[in-house]
């Protein structure tokens, strides 16, 4: 079911909508590493936290994980992002 944008399962665990919340950053990641391949810190956090943060954090308050496997999802978005950043 889906509810003001958060997926929402029958056990209330929330790992569909994280998921897709994921999937949806990564591909966020993409798009900003293939259109912007040049560009300086201060552009590259303002685009990370205007495309993917917001993403991520979306409903927040409702589905926040409290289960360390989906936690170390999340975190490998931010992780992956900086290393990224780091080959540009």
């Amino acid at each position: 079911m889906k509810d003001l944008g958060v997926i929402i399962d029958c056990k209330l665990k929330f790992q569909d909508h994280i998921k897709l919340k994921i999937n949806k950053a990564y591909s966020m990641l993409g798009i900003l590493r293939r259109n912007f391949k040049e560009m300086d810190v201060d552009s590259f956090i303002s685009l990370y936290k205007v495309s993917v943060r917001s993403n991520l954090e979306y409903g927040e308050s409702v589905w926040n994980p409290h289960y360390m496997y989906l936690i170390d999802d999340l975190e490998k978005v931010q992780k992956r992002a900086t290393k990224k950043f780091e080959t540009v």
